[in-house]
């Protein structure tokens, strides 16, 4: 027998099937160790034959294999064939999607834990009766582990041996193992994530709404449904009732959510309802911790993956059901290849499952989901109201041109501070949000207009107070603050714009007695720093959430009245044509955290643009009305869903080289667009809007062309990827979700 096999470096020389004899154990899906020139490597088998296509008696044998059970199923050998061909990478690249990087380079292995029993072979009363009466640690010992101490034990009359070396002496311990009156042996240790977490299961009896909507999903044809429900609307139950139905048919189930900071919340509620079933699985945890819970997966032992976008390979079998909740976010489209979207994925698993249905959850669905699921592609379902019955929260605008015209220059404007005052008096909560972390946006100098910028990307830096730094969210480098101006020596610096660090002191000054949490990715770094303070605020040790858009959607809290909303119209001015349908998504889904109980709720929106049209869909929650005029406005300008954005990105730290490859590639793609003239819609060549990120120089080729035409979109591809160099990066972009 022979094996086709992956070598794990993804180097395009190396991609390509290598053959190998087989050994014991070796099925397609196994990672296994093989020879590979002068080195051993880790690989993959792709499959299992009878033949081989070389001499045989030259072919190399496989050295070892890594694992009991192929790591990869049938199903994701599949998937890596489609993502390899999809979305032009090396298979290697492919692969390492599915496996637990850790596990990959062999820095994480099973846990295991040692467990003291006695020997089967003996009663207790031939062993005491061998036993010297001075060995009294050891009959101790005998007894102990005879019953009466049930609670030590586990379910098979195991002692963990750290519980009984501490009770008794190591002598004795070895004393009896050496006599073979015990016997030890080794057992697999899960390491559990979020272990503190509260799991309160509710008894729920679903709503008609609910009902119908779990019956739709269910019944239809279709097998993407888009779950339309307006903010509180119930429809977290109606996975949780999709999901035990798919579970009670022996079938398993993923769930993803677009933020890591939901994935606790939502892990409670599964465990709640599915106990050990639930596995979860995203970047915050551990390097155990994330193995163990692939493993519990692939073993069948979970049988619900839970997590945020890589979740998406988790390696379940029998697929029944797939649930994208909060589907318009932009954490769905990877940035970093393989630049996979995550909602493609997802059908691709459906169709290798038979039966199993593709479920896009949100208040706010994109504006290409709801064009399919109007069309008819995607099977439509609307929760137009609130479980409890009560109305979407009221907006109120307010005009911060005015406010600074009256002298108020902080954060807040005259009728937000009233709110915050009115909210904490009745002894409710508020939510402040703003989509800049740190204290200032910029670092000015008043007397030369100095800037500071980051040395590796042509961006501005952020000053963080609390660590007295400044910092770059591009590429996470951190300088220490300016004293003095480096172009003038003037120490008269100002700092530029708000962040979240600077609305908490802001706030501090203004409620002294109020308690108040920052949620943002500098609070947040640790395993549970997202956890602990959505608990701390849940349970009402603070009166203030100041934010960033992770405090934007899915959380639930009865106590919350006013949601404050500073820079509203931030978002609409960025060089993006997605700028419009974000403002509107972010600003109702924020929206929504207010008034979600019996209390009513209210929202101040800050803008400096009061009248534009997207704030006031906006305050009226009007989505179809928002919806209809974007159509309109993407159709005559010819962008998504109405035509597809390619970008050609070339990348390099050496300018000129960049310059030359974009020359080439730019010359090559006007070949295709003059032989498809009626296609283009937009073709130009220029600088990145970030032209240089990390030390490297950035270019582009941007079109736009008409919807619905793979075979251009592959000759765009095929002509531009061969520009790739060692020192020159090129990679093709469709409708990329940033495009800086």
């Amino acid at each position: 027998m022979f094996a086709e096999v992956i070598i794990d470096v993804a180097a395009s020389e190396v991609d390509r099937i290598f053959e190998y004899k087989t050994i014991e154990d070796v099925y397609e899906g196994s990672r296994v160790i093989v020879p590979f020139g002068v080195k051993k490597y880790e690989g993959i088998v792709m499959r299992v034959k009878d033949d081989c296509t070389f001499d045989k008696d030259k072919v190399k044998s496989i050295i070892s294999v890594l694992e009991d059970t192929p790591a990869l199923t049938k199903e994701s050998l599949n998937l890596v064939r489609y993502i390899c061909k999809r979305y032009r990478v090396s298979t290697a690249l492919a692969l390492r999607l599915f496996l637990p990087s850790e596990m990959r380079r062999g820095k994480v292995k099973p846990k295991t834990q040692t467990f003291y029993s006695i020997n089967p072979a003996y009663s207790v009363t031939e062993i005491k009766a061998k036993l010297s009466s001075r060995a009294t640690s050891q009959l101790a010992i005998i007894d102990f582990l005879s019953g009466s101490a049930a609670e030590k034990l586990n379910e098979d009359g195991k002692c963990l041996s750290s519980v009984l070396r501490e009770k008794y002496s190591d002598s004795a311990v070895k004393s009896l193992l050496a006599a073979g009156y015990l016997i030890s042996t080794e057992e697999r240790k899960h390491r559990n994530p979020y272990e503190t977490l509260t799991v309160k299961d509710k008894h729920i009896t679903l709503l008609p709404q609910q009902e119908k909507a779990v019956e739709s999903v269910e019944t239809t044809d279709k097998t993407v449904s888009l779950l339309y429900g307006v903010t509180g609307s119930g429809k977290t139950e109606v996975y949780l009732s999709l999901i035990k139905n798919a579970v009670e048919c022996g079938k398993t189930a993923i769930m993803l959510v677009p933020e890591i900071s939901l994935t606790p919340q939502m892990l409670s509620q599964l465990r709640a309802r599915f106990g050990d079933s639930a596995a979860i699985l995203h970047s915050g945890l551990s390097e155990g911790e994330r193995f163990d819970e692939w493993w519990r997966l692939r073993s069948g032992q979970a049988r619900i993956a839970i997590g945020a976008r890589s979740a998406i390979f988790a390696p379940v079998e029998n697929l029944g059901i797939v649930i994208i909740d909060e589907e318009h976010d932009g954490s769905y489209s990877s940035d970093t290849s393989p630049r996979y979207n995550t909602i493609e994925i997802a059908r691709q698993r459906c169709s290798f499952n038979v039966g199993c249905k593709l479920v896009l959850g949100s208040a706010t669905p994109s504006i290409e989901s709801y064009s399919k699921a109007v069309s008819g592609e995607y099977n439509l379902i609307k929760m137009p109201e609130r479980i409890n019955k009560k109305p979407l929260p009221e907006m109120i605008i307010a005009d911060m041109r005015k406010e600074i015209r009256r002298g108020n220059s902080s954060p807040f404007s005259a009728v937000l501070r009233g709110e915050i005052e009115e909210c904490l008096k009745n002894g409710n909560q508020a939510i402040i949000f703003l989509n800049r972390r740190g204290y200032s946006q910029k670092v000015i100098c008043q007397e030369c207009g100095y800037v500071a910028k980051c040395e590796a990307c042509d961006v501005s830096l952020t000053y963080h107070k609390d660590t007295d730094v400044l910092k770059c969210h591009y590429c996470n480098a951190t300088y220490k603050m300016l004293s003095a101006c480096p172009e003038c020596g003037s120490t008269n610096i100002r700092y530029g714009g708000t962040g979240t660090e600077k609305v908490v002191a802001e706030l501090k000054k203004l409620y002294p007695d109020a308690r108040i949490l920052r949620m943002d990715n500098d609070t947040t770094r640790s395993k549970e720093g997202h956890y602990k303070i959505i608990k701390a605020f849940a349970d009402k040790t603070a009166d203030i959430l100041v934010g960033t858009q992770m405090i934007a959607k899915g959380h639930d809290f009865p106590l919350v009245t006013l949601v404050g909303i500073l820079d509203a119209d931030m978002s609409l001015y960025f060089s993006d044509y997605r700028s419009r349908e974000r403002t509107f998504q972010l600003l109702t889904q924020v929206a929504g955290r207010s008034g979600r109980a019996d209390k009513k709720g209210k929202v101040v929106l800050q803008t400096f643009d009061p009248d534009n049209p997207v704030l006031g869909y906006s305050v009226r929650y009007d989505y179809e009305g928002f919806t209809e005029s974007e159509q309109r406005l993407r159709k005559a300008t010819g962008f998504p869903p109405y035509a597809d954005i390619l970008r050609v990105m070339v990348i390099s730290e050496d300018d000129a080289k960049a310059i030359d490859t974009l020359k080439g590639v730019y010359e090559a793609l006007l070949n295709v667009k003059q032989n498809s003239l009626d296609d283009f819609i937009f073709f130009n060549k220029m600088k990145s809007p970030v032209k240089r990120m990390q030390n490297k120089f950035r270019y582009q080729v941007l079109m736009r062309i008409k919807a619905g035409n793979p075979g251009l979109k592959e000759k765009i591809y095929d002509t531009a990827l061969p520009f790739k160099t060692r020192s020159v990066n090129v990679y093709v972009e469709e409708n990329p979700n940033n495009l800086t």
